[in-house]
């Protein structure tokens, strides 16, 4: 039986934190922007616990009953990153990538330029576990969000830049609509739209 989703409290911040470092530590796009496994590991806690609050206004954040997946969905309308949120965070990020911020920037400046037009839910971010991944548990709680967020009546968007993701998320109605790459050597991207 897959486990139970809820809306993330915030005292589930750092453990939720801690489960998406696990969950993207070898991502592409992380992997690119933090190369040094070593440094991955002691940035990640920091950057996922940032993300937790940015866009804890910006739609909401679903969790399993015990952490083994979240996603964070941002609402229609939100999916931008407005100038007082980049002020507002600055001085942490600053904090959490160091000498990587050029490398952050950038994979952020690319996301943003292929956000589509229009109104949507964005899945800004969807980990899961490694040691609960081939479960069905990541598909739930993204399923979960669809449920509650979409509900047929806005499409909902993502990026991924693991090749592997994109049947993961067809199989959930999207479909791939673009595929681009981080400027200067960075990471392939596809993009994936779900219709409403």
């Amino acid at each position: 039986m897959l486990p139970a989703v809820h809306l993330a409290r915030n005292d589930q911040r750092r453990m939720i934190a801690a489960m998406l470092s696990r969950a993207f530590f070898d991502d592409p796009a992380i992997g690119w922007i933090f190369p040094d496994p070593v440094l991955r590991s002691k940035r990640l806690p920091k950057l996922f616990a940032l993300l937790f609050d940015s866009d804890a206004d910006k739609g909401m954040r679903l969790v399993t009953d015990r952490g083994e997946a979240a996603t964070f969905w941002r609402a229609p309308g939100q999916v931008h990153t407005s100038l007082f949120e980049t002020l507002r965070y600055l001085v942490p990020m600053l904090g959490c990538f160091g000498s990587a911020i050029g490398r952050g920037m950038a994979v952020g400046d690319a996301i943003d330029a292929h956000m589509p037009a229009g109104d949507y839910w964005y899945l800004h971010i969807a980990g899961c576990d490694p040691i609960h991944q081939g479960k069905g548990i990541g598909g739930a709680v993204v399923r979960a969000g669809l449920e509650r967020a979409v509900d047929g009546r806005f499409p909902a968007y993502l990026e991924t830049p693991l090749e592997k993701n994109i049947s993961f998320y067809q199989a959930m109605g999207f479909a791939v609509i673009d595929e681009w790459t981080v400027p200067k050597g960075g990471p392939r991207f596809w993009s994936m739209m779900r219709p409403a």
